[in-house]
């Protein structure tokens, strides 16, 4: 069996076995893997928390499939990452009690995914257009596994050979599908939508990987903490969880570079009032939450019960998160944050 070939096996195991979770889940059965298993996890108090900001989110959701009524409310990526928060829960295309918002999430993706590959609705309010192309290509990648479809697939293949035809000459990605300049902010976003996309048995070359690995361990700096560009800056704290979950997304889960990142994470663990609660709070600890879920031991021991308490204490009365892009932004990333012990999404698996 070839290398493809192989992944290409894998990749469908992988997806059954999340779609038979899924349906465990939705007919009441238990799952008894020991790494299920998440003490700290099953608290009412945070199932209800959860539970209350996905409503939120379902409430706030139009027939169109998008969000809000502010501008960020046609933005691809608050639709992707609201889809990902639904089924983080369990839910999937069609199915769980989030099904139907799932499947809302999906057309609206792909009614604007273009014949070039792009993901992108005109107009829309946005941060940088690859933000939104990245996280939509994840949530395609990750509803491809429970749904299979050929328009879904066809658009997936088509997106994540975007990304990898717009890589810059240092291995990574900025706003635009352009070949110019390049942030470790934005290249996070696309090599994770290239390993999910990879992950669903989407040929993405090794190259491609290297040269984005390469540009990432290039931002690291002396203390450890990631740069946000070349030549490197100062290291803060979102940048840097963002630059574990790149090497992590491309296949390096130890090493140097790995310990350093970590150490210099570990610095800023979430307090009720730190500093760190800034206006990339929710970008930041949604990185932040992966490296430290898959770092595991102590990492995770101590980061998410921390965070957990920040979230709750932040929440609002609607059962909502505020967030300067949108509450909606805020909500998905927050219930993101707070379900990564489900282990249910293929690109959260230790």
């Amino acid at each position: 069996m070839s290398p493809i070939d192989r992944r290409a096996f894998l990749a469908c195991g992988a997806a059954w076995a999340v779609s038979a979770h899924v349906l465990r889940r939705s007919s009441g059965a238990q799952d008894h893997r020991p790494d299920r298993v998440v003490p700290e996890f099953v608290q009412p108090e945070t199932g209800n928390v959860i539970r209350e900001g996905l409503d939120f989110l379902a409430e706030r959701q139009n027939e169109e499939g998008c969000f809000g009524t502010e501008g960020y409310r046609r933005n691809v990526a608050v639709v992707s990452l609201a889809g990902l928060a639904f089924m983080a829960n369990g839910s999937a295309p069609g199915r769980g009690p989030y099904g139907r918002h799932v499947n809302r999430c999906l057309s609206f993706v792909l009614k604007h995914a273009r014949e070039d590959g792009f993901i992108v609705v005109p107009g829309s309010s946005s941060h940088g257009p690859m933000y939104e192309h990245g996280f939509a290509t994840l949530f395609l990648a990750e509803a491809h596994g429970m749904y299979r479809d050929s328009n879904l697939r066809e658009a997936l293949a088509r997106a994540a050979s975007l990304i990898a035809a717009t890589q810059n000459q240092e291995g990574g990605w900025r706003y635009r599908p352009e070949r110019h300049d390049a942030d470790i902010s934005v290249t996070i976003c696309q090599v994770m939508a290239l390993r999910a996309a990879r992950n669903a048995g989407i040929f993405v070359s090794n190259e491609t990987i290297d040269r984005c690995t390469d540009y990432v361990k290039q931002c690291q700096n002396p203390d450890g903490g990631f740069a946000y560009m070349l030549p490197r800056e100062e290291s803060r704290f979102p940048r840097t969880a963002a630059g574990i979950v790149a090497l992590y997304s491309a296949g390096i889960y130890e090493g140097d570079e790995i310990r350093r990142g970590l150490e210099y994470l570990m610095k800023h663990k979430p307090e009720i009032g730190s500093v760190n609660v800034d206006d990339h709070f929710f970008y930041g600890h949604y990185y932040a939450v992966q490296a430290t879920w898959l770092a595991g031991g102590a990492y995770w021991r101590e980061w998410y019960p921390a965070i957990r308490k920040v979230l709750l204490a932040r929440r609002r009365e609607d059962g909502s998160w505020f967030d300067q892009i949108c509450p909606e932004y805020g909500t998905a990333m927050a219930c993101m944050i707070l379900q990564m012990p489900n282990n249910y999404l293929p690109i959260f698996e230790r």
